[in-house]
């Protein structure tokens, strides 16, 4: 939506104009100013989707930084996407941005692996070898998604739908020799972290 522009109300000086914020005429003091607001004003709507280009390696690890700048403690975030498109690379951007400097792999085999940061547990998990829903349940793994550590999950929908929902859904494609990716927020959460992604 259009916002309207704010007007100020006019100063005591004896010349009685109203004065637009932002406008060529020079500043009154401070105190004469009262914002006022047109009362179609309406706030604009959260940015739930965002999709964006990642022309090489480093971009994917950038986006993952851009992402530790805004997760909070309990968060989930699902990664999608075909063998090679980057879902590691990612986390990887991830937590170097968190603070991590020690070696980062996929958990292809362990299915999970914990990093402990400065301000929060994060697990890392892959469920490419799972076959069915039934695999998620006998590893259990479900107490992991209760607690307030952030749950980055590589291959979620191996899991069917026994996987709690997430925050956060990013699903990365080949694109040329770059990759695609498309964020997608699922909560509250997720909404707030897309608004603070920069525009690519």
């Amino acid at each position: 939506d259009r916002l309207e522009p704010q007007f100020a109300t006019p100063c005591p000086d004896g010349r009685g104009k109203h004065r637009e914020i932002g406008g060529s005429l020079s500043p009154r003091p401070a105190h004469c100013l009262h914002v006022t607001h047109s009362s179609h004003h309406i706030q604009p709507p959260l940015r739930t989707h965002r999709t964006m280009r990642l022309p090489n390696e480093a971009a994917t690890a950038q986006l993952g930084a851009q992402l530790a700048a805004c997760i909070a403690p309990g968060m989930r975030i699902y990664l999608y996407g075909e063998l090679g498109t980057g879902k590691t690379t990612l986390v990887r951007g991830l937590l170097r941005a968190l603070g991590f400097r020690g070696r980062v792999k996929s958990p292809t085999y362990s299915l999970v692996e914990l990093y402990v940061l400065s301000r929060l547990h994060l697990y890392h998990f892959d469920f490419y070898r799972f076959l069915n829903k039934k695999e998620w349940n006998d590893a259990g793994l479900s107490e992991y998604f209760e607690n307030e550590g952030v749950c980055v999950v590589e291959w979620p929908d191996k899991a069917g739908d026994a996987i709690p929902p997430p925050d956060l859904e990013l699903t990365l494609a080949h694109a040329g020799k770059g990759r695609h990716v498309r964020i997608r927020a699922v909560s509250e959460a997720g909404n707030r972290c897309v608004a603070r992604l920069p525009d690519n």
